[in-house]
């Protein structure tokens, strides 16, 4: 699943000024960024394809700082280009940063602004979402990375609107990817949007990848939470959630396990994982639900109950928008890809702490957890106005102060 940005009229009336060129794409790489991740856009956009029928790209690779890079396994790299080389380049692509508790170089951030504000495309892969938050290029617009580092990004810039959802995101002149394979998807998409579905099939088929991949990153979620909130008096609130996922309760019943009001425990809930108390339970009883799914054979509508959905329908909708297919379906595929000898068989032990069978339980909320915004507008996660950027630094604040927020309008890829 993407989401592509409806842009705003201004920003698509932007144009590339100078001696930029719409055919250049820049590759900014760092000392300690992951080889493989770097390795992506300098593929698609370095080698000439045109024998395929892939419109060929001029790849300009840039060191964001003094060289030699090193990258994992020991290896270092030399760029041939410095910063000064982006102002060339129509596209810029940020595939990786070393560290997200460091920040990026200045210098690297400035030339990042200034193509920005020349109007080149920005685009950062995985953690390279980090380097376009810290430049303000991402504040006030939806974005996406590794769902691993989501919260940290939320936390830190919380002006950023991070769904750890996505595959990839495209606000028009910035786009941001998850992991290393959503950085394929993402590059994908640039050649599709440059030039055209066949051309992207075609480049597809020579990296033997699917041109489309559908669903999200919720698929790869798991249960874990950011280690600080272990010492925390929420954590007892959080581990009791996950052991009563069964019962039919929702966010007011967990601010009043924490004796707070329900506007604080959201603001608290967010300070700590960079996730909205709602968005973190339905995700939670989505994956219960995965869970049951894989390792029983109870129907789906039992699967609903013991998952604390209110009607099978109600899980049914949100299974099917955050894993892109019906509960069934789910199964089926899942059961497909298994050995006869390992498929599950009905039995209480294979659900753990599922809990009782389904039913109303007493004193909790009869219709279970609100359901989810539609995807047509972002989900953002962390973006409490109340906390502040730990990160931001006075050429951020500067550039984002002069800038217009561009909302973003979710479409199924």
């Amino acid at each position: 699943m993407s989401h592509d940005s409806t842009a705003a009229p201004e920003a698509a009336a932007r144009k590339l000024s100078g001696r930029r060129r719409k055919e250049i794409v820049a590759v900014l790489l760092f000392s300690g960024g992951p080889i493989f991740e770097s390795s992506i856009p300098l593929s698609v956009f370095g080698i000439d394809r045109q024998d395929a029928g892939v419109p060929r790209y001029r790849l300009l690779v840039c060191g964001g700082e003094e060289g030699p890079l090193r990258t994992t396994g020991g290896l270092e790299l030399t760029a041939p280009h410095g910063l000064e080389a982006i102002s060339r380049a129509g596209t810029v692509v940020v595939p990786a940063w070393r560290s997200i508790t460091s920040p990026p170089p200045e210098d690297a951030l400035d030339a990042l602004r200034r193509a920005h504000e020349e109007g080149a495309r920005i685009v950062g892969l995985c953690t390279g979402a980090f380097v376009l938050a810290a430049a303000g290029l991402l504040d006030g617009r939806p974005a996406t990375t590794h769902w691993m580092y989501a919260p940290t990004l939320a936390k830190r810039y919380p002006s950023v609107h991070v769904d750890p959802r996505e595959l990839f995101v495209d606000d028009g002149d910035v786009l941001t990817s998850a992991g290393t394979a959503a950085g394929i998807d993402l590059c994908l998409h640039i050649v599709r949007t440059d030039h055209g579905n066949e051309a992207a099939g075609a480049l597809a088929r020579r990296l033997v990848v699917p041109p489309r991949r559908s669903g999200g990153q919720e698929r790869y979620l798991d249960r874990s939470l950011p280690e600080e909130i272990g010492a925390d008096p929420l954590a007892e609130v959080v581990a009791w959630a996950l052991e009563h996922l069964h019962e039919q309760f929702d966010v007011e019943t967990l601010a009043a396990r924490a004796y707070m009001s329900r506007r604080t425990f959201d603001r608290r809930f967010r300070s700590l994982t960079g996730s909205a108390p709602l968005q973190w339970l339905i995700t939670q009883r989505v994956l219960q639900a995965q869970r049951l799914l894989e390792t029983s054979d109870y129907s789906v509508d039992e699967v609903a109950g013991r998952c604390g959905f209110r009607s099978p329908v109600a899980l049914r909708g949100h299974f099917r928008r955050q894993l892109g297919s019906s509960p069934a379906a789910y199964r089926a595929a899942y059961r497909a890809r298994r050995p006869q000898a390992e498929r599950p068989v009905e039995s209480d032990s294979a659900v753990g702490s599922a809990g009782p069978p389904p039913g109303p339980q007493p004193g909790l909320h009869p219709d279970g957890p609100v359901p989810l915004q539609t995807r047509r507008t972002p989900t953002p996660v962390g973006s409490s106005p109340s906390l502040s950027s730990a990160s931001s630094d006075n050429g951020r604040e500067a550039y984002a102060g002069s800038r217009a927020s561009l909302p973003g309008q979710r479409a199924g890829s």
